[in-house]
């Protein structure tokens, strides 16, 4: 095997360890963080009904616009404040964070803390 795809898999194991804790309901829905090497995701869900209430990534043209890089962690740090806009302005003040099998340092760490500050509670 090789160790790109042993890594894919513990990182899958982890997220399902991780998601066996942490499920997103109606009153507390689950913000899911997601990277790539290019790009930073959040996404806000509702489990038992299976919907994706709010997203954002560097993608979306508002959040990248001011960003010199959409791979750094400034750049994970206006996801997580734009993520944190949407939740607030639909209502939603608590979440539970799931950092999907990813290491809560760096990118993922800066999408939370930025998002604690923009008012979200978790």
């Amino acid at each position: 095997m090789s160790t790109e795809r042993d890594r894919r898999i513990a990182r899958r194991r982890r997220q399902l360890r991780g998601r066996r804790d942490v499920v997103g309901t109606r009153e507390r829905p689950r913000l899911c963080v997601s990277k790539s090497l290019k790009h930073v995701y959040a996404q806000i869900i509702d489990d038992y009904e299976g919907h994706t209430l709010a997203a954002v990534s560097t993608l979306d043209k508002d959040v990248a616009s001011g960003l010199s890089s959409t791979t750094n962690i400034e750049a994970a740090a206006a996801v997580g404040a734009a993520i944190a806009r949407r939740a607030l302005d639909q209502g939603i003040e608590t979440v539970v964070f799931d950092r999907a099998g990813w290491s809560y340092h760096g990118k993922v760490a800066a999408l939370a803390e930025a998002a604690r500050e923009a008012g979200l509670k978790f």
